[in-house]
């Protein structure tokens, strides 16, 4: 059994489908990432998995338990956590409480500032700036908040959606090696990226979707050989 499965799952935005009939699996300890165009339906679907919107048909399965009807908290609770797109940090407060904000729903205070002091050595930087003011940042900065804050919640899964958006290209590759670290940690990971060839190369398995509907499925290696991935994605 799969960690997470998404089965055959239509989400409407009013009268418009949105998805339609999209089916994928994400075993344990792997890295899957979804690629496509713009308005393919990446996002919407991370954003069915965290209860932002709800599936009409289909189902979303963690660990064997259907999401249908879970709330939000309640699913990032159950150890499913998004990293959003755009960041979405909390830009008046300091680096130090994004990072309490991510453990927010936690009471074990020992094990919470262990964990903080695991974002430390994952990201150095923000040990530099632990006190500043979080929209003070740079952009790659403001990521690190972003996955720092996730990951204080201790997920299971992360969803990841557009982590390199708008990143410098030595910070791209920053950002994929982390996504890589954080992995070897245990963390199973879910990532929408736009970055095609990044993604496919950290990617244990990859499903590139169309219009709604997953197109293409394989492993991240095969899908960079696919001539069709190379003509629509990969330039």
């Amino acid at each position: 059994m799969a960690l997470l499965e998404i089965d055959d799952i239509r989400v409407f935005y009013d009268n418009i489908e949105a998805l339609k009939g999209v089916s994928i699996s994400v075993e344990e300890h792997q890295i899957v990432t979804l690629v496509g165009a713009n308005g393919a339906g990446k996002t919407t679907t991370l954003r069915a998995i965290s209860g932002l919107l709800h599936p009409r048909l289909g189902d979303i399965r963690f660990n064997g338990e259907s999401l249908t009807g879970v709330p939000p908290h309640e699913i990032s609770q159950m150890g499913i956590v998004q990293v959003p797109e755009g960041r979405r940090i909390f830009a008046r407060l300091t680096v130090d409480e994004n990072l309490h904000m991510g453990a927010f729903a936690r009471r074990d205070r020992a094990a919470i500032a262990e964990d903080k002091e695991r974002m430390m050595a994952l990201f150095p930087r923000l040990k530099e700036r632990i006190k500043q003011v979080a929209g003070t940042l740079s952009g790659g900065e403001q990521q690190m908040v972003a996955t720092a804050r996730a990951l204080m919640a201790r997920p299971r899964v992360l969803l990841m959606d557009e982590p390199s958006m708008g990143l410098a290209p030595q910070l791209v590759e920053q950002v994929f090696q982390t996504i890589r670290a954080i992995n070897k940690q245990g963390v199973t990971i879910l990532l929408v990226e736009q970055n095609a060839l990044a993604a496919l190369n950290v990617a244990d398995y990859a499903y590139v979707l169309e219009s709604g509907k997953v197109a293409l499925t394989g492993r991240g290696a095969e899908l960079i050989d696919d001539e069709k991935v190379q003509r629509a994605y990969l330039g």
